[in-house]
């Protein structure tokens, strides 16, 4: 099968499967990641087939929603794409994506390799700031019924994956274990400029809301 005939199978697998999510992790999160994927891939030269590839297919099966297991994203990821036999160095290089992806805690190394993944990488960091980024904080923190804001609940800096999957915090407190750390944790020099611009946003929209919630404003 052409390349091109795979990336468009797999993109009507992916609409069709997350139709009407509701969470922040929905088909327009990753029709976004994959169209930034596709501009920071072309500006890095990347071998765009596993760049659009992992974009497509990187939440798949997100571990928020299997229980913590992050092991069957690539599983199933690998299972999509074998029915397409799509060559198996491929399939491991999209399934290493896949595996990698998450952003796992303040303090967690990313473990991602390869050039492709680190693009993908930051193409779904870069939706999780700025005015989309909020947006999909609140959808989320909203998903798991968690409250607001707890003023007297300090965020937790996360120094391991596990700690991480356990957080249940308030939604601003996200803000302040996840988005306001994206910024520093980026791969590309492309990447890494437009965090720049999202992350100013997202710095005074906290503090907007922090006046808000005080009755400063």
């Amino acid at each position: 099968m052409k390349q091109g005939d795979v990336i468009e199978k797999t993109k009507n697998y992916v609409r069709k499967k997350f139709s009407g999510e509701s969470t922040g992790h929905d088909w327009w999160h990753i029709y976004r990641v994959w169209k930034m994927a596709r501009k920071i891939g072309k500006k890095e030269k990347a071998d765009m087939f596993i760049v659009e590839l992992g974009a497509l297919l990187h939440d798949i099966a997100d571990f928020k929603f299997y229980s913590g297991d992050d092991t069957v994203g690539p599983r199933k990821a690998s299972e999509w794409l074998r029915s397409l036999e799509v060559d198996d160095e491929e399939i491991k290089k999209v399934s290493h994506i896949i595996d990698n992806v998450s952003f796992k805690g303040a303090k967690v190394k990313s473990k991602m390799e390869s050039l492709e993944g680190k693009i993908v990488q930051d193409a779904d960091r870069l939706d999780a700031i700025g005015a989309i980024g909020i947006s999909r904080t609140f959808a989320f923190g909203g998903s798991k019924h968690r409250p607001l804001y707890e003023p007297n609940v300090k965020p937790i800096i996360h120094k391991t994956f596990e700690e991480y999957k356990k957080g249940s915090a308030s939604t601003i407190n996200h803000f302040y274990e996840k988005l306001l750390h994206v910024k520093d944790l980026m791969n590309t020099d492309t990447g890494k400029e437009i965090a720049q611009e999202r992350h100013r946003f997202v710095e005074g929209y906290l503090k907007r809301f922090l006046e808000e919630w005080e009755g400063k404003k």
